[in-house]
């Protein structure tokens, strides 16, 4: 187990003291009594039954009742306790690991989408299981010391027996949790995989449907989940085997403590009651002692898990904290000298006010210039917003001050005002729906900003969602909004009335706000101050688009339609 590993789960058990002891101590008292239950019924047979007292035998019968509810109310409130800590544990464990992969400065980590969904909620949960596994363990040695002590004066070779050969059983099936511990962290890691590969084919569906590409894809995928069936089967085997190893052993020590105690029983050594006591235990033993048998294996889980947990928790941040905040709320976006992905070398200056188009003649340029600004990412040069370098601001107020929309945006299950209206304040929201012609959309349903979204928006068109996005953009009201491709799925007429929309919303008199649209459409083009054309990674040309369009041939090409 790494020592972040091991450190998650020792937290996991020092954070829910408050709930986990008492749960404990309830559940160590169930197992008291569960272990009482078989001595009790013996000294009835001893004291009542084989003497013919029926007084006796009322009282007796009348204490086994009392036992019963004790051991029935400990159960009921100590199990409680334990699966409120468990339920609260795992929520903890999900919202750290989702605040670190959400964190705005960027989590360094290899694990893609879908291993990272699958740390967030199996391994979360079964971390939380820790809280279930040290009860069961602490309730499990409980028992097997009362009913040995019981062994012990009722006979000592009987006593002894439990004694040694329970810890020679344990230490036996102790050698397989290793294995045990490999072959879970690999179907987990498997697993994610074949996760994150179906999000992104999910995702990418249509597209892969346009380029015929569906049977190839769902080859790649029938080959990633193969190989995750494979290393379910092989953890299954392993567990399997270590399962049918511990009942066997634990049965078989079970089985041996009652023969003896028979034959001590036929040769006279024993009472009839302790004989019943003895085999009422026995019997009473193989729980306890299959617990004890098999709980390496699921501590060997929660430490495959806690280890996944802690890869994520434990990862470093892309970029450093930061503490400064920009005074003015205009400000001036500029890169000088950036070097990031295929960018080599990018000088790029938008004032406030200033309404700037990018044209990329590298799809893979335009790609990285967004990501580089939305995603915290390592780069060289220097990125300044409002005269302050982006690594060494303050991220939420950087957000506020910088809002990148992409080319992809995503909307989510719920309304279109609760996907839209995250900042409404009645004009606001009009003026932006206005703006990026998704007035429209909330047009065309009965319900209004009432109406249902699908998961994705997959109940709207692709150029509704696109203006829904906008409009959720230009809500935000942020100083420097970074726009790619938001209009790739409407019609022109639509796109024309987009432009001028961005241009009245954002670039009237007094504003102040500046924005970069990445795009080759002519329409929005036409609605800037000036255009930036990006070739080789860095800046090649720039200047009005009517001029560009004048005067540069290989401009024509990449805009003109």
């Amino acid at each position: 187990m790494s020592r972040s590993g091991g450190r998650i789960l020792r937290r996991t058990i020092t954070r829910n003291g408050r709930r986990l002891w008492p749960g404990v101590a309830l559940i160590g008292v169930h197992q008291a009594c569960e272990a009482a239950i078989p001595i009790l019924i013996g000294v009835v047979v001893d004291g009542a039954v084989t003497p013919g007292d029926g007084t006796a035998l009322a009282l007796w019968t009348g204490a086994l009742g009392l036992l019963f509810v004790l051991l029935t109310t400990a159960y009921r409130f100590g199990a409680r306790q334990l699966m409120k800590a468990i339920a609260e544990e795992a929520h903890l464990l999900r919202v750290e690991v989702s605040a670190k992969i959400l964190h705005p400065r960027g989590a360094r980590t290899d694990l893609r989408a879908g291993d990272l969904l699958t740390v967030s909620t199996s391994d979360a949960d079964n971390t939380s299981y820790l809280l279930d596994y040290v009860p069961r363990i602490a309730g499990a040695i409980v028992a097997t010391a009362i009913s040995a002590v019981t062994l012990l004066l009722i006979s000592v070779p009987l006593g002894l027996a439990v004694l040694i050969a329970t810890p020679l059983v344990l230490i036996v099936l102790q050698l397989g949790s290793p294995r045990i511990t490999r072959r879970v962290a690999e179907q987990q890691e498997r697993a994610g995989r074949a996760t994150s590969l179906a999000t992104d084919l999910v995702t990418g569906l249509r597209p892969l449907r346009g380029i015929g590409a569906q049977e190839a894809a769902a080859e790649r995928y029938r080959a990633v989940s193969r190989r995750s069936l494979a290393a379910t089967l092989r953890a299954a085997r392993t567990q399997g085997g270590y399962l049918a190893a511990s009942t066997t052993l634990s049965t078989l020590l079970a089985c041996g403590i009652a023969i003896l105690a028979g034959w001590f029983a036929l040769t006279g050594r024993i009472t009839v009651g302790e004989f019943i006591t003895v085999i009422g235990s026995a019997q009473f033993l193989v729980e306890p002692f299959g617990l004890l048998a098999i709980v390496p294996s699921w501590i060997a889980e929660a430490r495959a898990s806690a280890d996944r947990v802690a890869q994520v928790t434990d990862a470093g941040l892309v970029l450093p904290e930061g503490t400064t905040a920009p005074v003015a709320q205009r400000c001036e976006l500029h890169l000088s000298g950036v070097r990031h992905g295929p960018l080599t070398g990018l000088d790029l200056r938008v004032a406030p006010g200033e309404f700037v188009g990018v044209v990329a003649r590298r799809p893979a340029d335009a790609e990285a210039l967004m990501k580089l600004l939305a995603v915290p990412a390592a780069y060289e040069g220097r990125v300044l917003l409002g005269g302050v370098p982006l690594e060494d601001l303050d991220r939420d107020h950087a957000r506020r001050l910088l809002h990148v929309e992409p080319h992809h945006a995503d909307l989510f299950t719920g309304t279109i005002a609760t996907n839209v209206a995250v900042h409404d304040d009645g004009r606001s929201l009009t003026e932006a729906l206005g703006a990026a012609a998704a007035d429209e959309v909330v047009g065309t349903h009965p319900d209004g900003l009432h109406a249902r979204v699908a998961e994705r928006g997959a109940s709207l068109s692709g150029g509704q969602r696109q203006r829904l996005a906008l409009a959720r953009a230009l809500l935000t009201r942020a100083a420097v909004l970074v726009l790619h491709d938001p209009t790739t799925a409407v019609d022109a007429v639509t796109e024309h009335a987009i432009a001028q929309g961005i241009r009245a919303l954002r670039h009237g008199p007094d504003a102040g706000f500046a924005t970069v649209v990445i795009t080759s459409s002519p329409a929005l083009l036409a609605a800037t101050d000036r255009v930036v054309v990006l070739g080789e990674g860095a800046v090649t040309t720039e200047g009005a688009h009517a001029d560009l369009g004048a005067s540069d041939d290989s401009y024509r090409r990449l805009v003109l339609r």
